[in-house]
């Protein structure tokens, strides 16, 4: 079976291909912005629209010859900006984006180049990309595949890293065959319905303090100057550093789970939802679920597992997991353990909600 598949490696370029990147990073940012503005002024003027097709051949043959420095880039990132841009229109048209935004300068930068005949390669410790040359990575992954095209991105702090968009052959991992649901949570990151309980690390929390005196520091620094750039970058490493501890935890737990498990079953959260909660919306923000549950849906699938997705109206907290008798007065999230009042059964309100919500994604499952 063929599938695409993604490998990040860190990269270290050198002072050309630094200016370079930045360069690309610029021109690809000029472009998508440029035809984003030509776009909606042609909606508001004439209600009506730029193809992708007339982007591609408007920048090929007027806006090059106007702008010449956009000849300096990668032409293959300039195309693919403008995919970028169609790609968001279409999102926005199909209603699962809001409608485009203009690119900043001063947030995470990246371009995306195809590979044509064969322009883009590893080479050792080295990743070769179209005009820039051989990059220096770290090579910790290797793969047999074809490489279709790459993603050079840099961090707020200034890291450089290369992802590569691989075609390759693979084969389903094997997993131990059992059964489980879990149950979201705050407190205890992940409740499941073999009364196990994961901790929330609350990385954030724990980096917190940190990040405010960093933060006070950069707001007392002349704009402009040399020494706020410093403390920009101080501030934007403490946030990647909290961002690359929550990325580990999360990659360790989700393969744990996948290798262990032929189904798992989630509530669907509405966490944008939830996140209106300004009590809740820092600590729903630090648990990141949705990207929790997104690594677990690939790893499930790379295991031959399956992942579901119980509906959020389910009521997997109020209901009786032996007798099955629903109790409202469970609402009440202060609630943290609770007797059946019919059956008396004792219950923990994490464990007998995971245990509920196993039970309506297998009856899912086999409907």
């Amino acid at each position: 079976m063929v599938r695409k598949r993604g490998y990040k490696y860190r990269a270290y370029p050198n002072k050309e291909q630094r200016e370079f990147f930045s360069k690309n990073f610029g021109c690809c940012r000029f472009v998508y912005n440029h035809y984003l503005a030509k776009r909606k002024a042609t909606w508001e003027e004439w209600h009506d629209t730029m193809s992708f097709s007339e982007t591609s051949r408007e920048l090929a043959n007027e806006l090059k010859k106007e702008k010449e420095w956009l000849k300096e880039a990668d032409s293959s990132a300039l195309q693919q900006s403008l995919r970028h841009l169609d790609n968001a229109y279409q999102n926005f048209f199909k209603k699962r984006s809001d409608y485009p935004k203009f690119k900043k300068k001063r947030s995470v930068q990246s371009y995306r180049t195809m590979n044509n005949n064969n322009s883009i390669r590893i080479e050792g410790n080295h990743i070769k990309l179209p005009k820039a040359g051989r990059v220096k990575i770290v090579n910790t992954r290797t793969f047999e595949g074809r490489i279709t095209g790459a993603t050079v991105t840099r961090t707020a702090s200034g890291r450089y890293y290369i992802s590569l968009q691989v075609e390759e052959e693979y084969e389903i991992l094997p997993n131990k065959g059992g059964m489980l649901g879990i149950d979201a949570g705050l407190t205890d990151l992940c409740t499941d319905s073999n009364s196990n309980k994961i901790m929330n690390p609350k990385t954030l929390t724990k980096h917190e303090k940190r990040i405010r005196r960093l933060q006070r520091s950069l707001s007392r620094k002349a704009k402009g100057s040399k020494n706020r750039e410093k403390a920009r970058k101080r501030l934007a490493r403490e946030h990647e550093k909290v961002a690359d501890i929550r990325n580990d935890f999360q990659h360790k737990m989700t393969h744990r789970l996948a290798n262990d498990n032929q189904v798992v079953c989630i509530e669907d959260l509405n966490v944008k939802g939830m996140m209106r909660n300004h009590r809740l919306a820092k600590s729903i923000s630090d648990a990141s679920w949705s990207e929790l549950f997104r690594k677990l849906e690939y790893k499930m699938e790379d295991h031959g597992g399956i992942l579901i997705r119980v509906p959020k109206t389910y009521p997997s907290s109020q209901l009786c997991s032996c007798c099955g008798s629903q109790n409202s007065k469970v609402k009440d999230l202060s609630i943290r353990a609770w007797t059946c009042p019919e059956c008396g059964a004792v219950h923990d309100r994490d464990v007998n909600a995971a245990v509920n919500i196993l039970a309506k994604g297998l009856e899912m499952l086999a409907s």
